[in-house]
């Protein structure tokens, strides 16, 4: 178990080493392929930014209000017969267009429940096996100029879906 521990802190400075290595061995001018790529980092960053924003802002507009806990509540009868907490409701639906703010959901979530109660366990699994599907969409689908996503979106759904129900039965277990 420690040779994993070492492995797993050395692995950063161990890809730095051998990429700059191999840019050297190559004859590459490492400092200005890191300059030019930085500036493409803040391009991309300044592209996606009002997507970023406009997403912050529609999240903190559901939860302010109180929407999802309303939706929550009324969709409890259905997610009862699933063995699914509708506390959770919220937090699955956050996560799959912020991560930042579903984490927020999770702490409340152990504010309220406690984190080693079935709540807690089953949200914490939740976040782990789901994915912020529309921001992944709208970031990187935008950067890469994607305009026929197919099904992307129907996968992500199902995927998301399947995430869900594994969560259920591996904390039921």
């Amino acid at each position: 178990m420690r040779f994993l521990y070492y492995l797993s802190d050395s692995m950063i400075p161990l890809v730095l080493i051998l990429v700059t290595g191999y840019g050297l061995l190559q004859k590459v001018d490492i400092f200005d392929a890191f300059i030019e790529g930085a500036v493409d980092g803040f391009r991309t960053v300044y592209k996606i930014l009002p997507t970023l924003i406009g997403l912050m802002i529609a999240i903190g507009v559901l939860r302010e209000s109180g929407a999802l806990e309303d939706v929550a509540t009324w969709i409890a009868p259905l997610t009862s017969r699933f063995h699914f907490p509708s506390e959770l409701v919220p937090l699955v639906t956050v996560k799959m267009f912020s991560s930042s703010a579903a984490t927020s959901l999770l702490l409340d979530i152990y504010k309220q429940f406690g984190t080693d109660s079935r709540l807690g366990i089953l949200a914490s699994v939740l976040m782990s096996c789901s994915e912020t599907i529309f921001y992944t969409m709208s970031v990187y689908f935008m950067t890469a100029k994607v305009t026929k996503t197919r099904y992307t979106l129907a996968g992500a759904l199902f995927a998301t879906l399947v995430g869900i129900v594994a969560s259920v039965l591996l904390v039921g277990l």
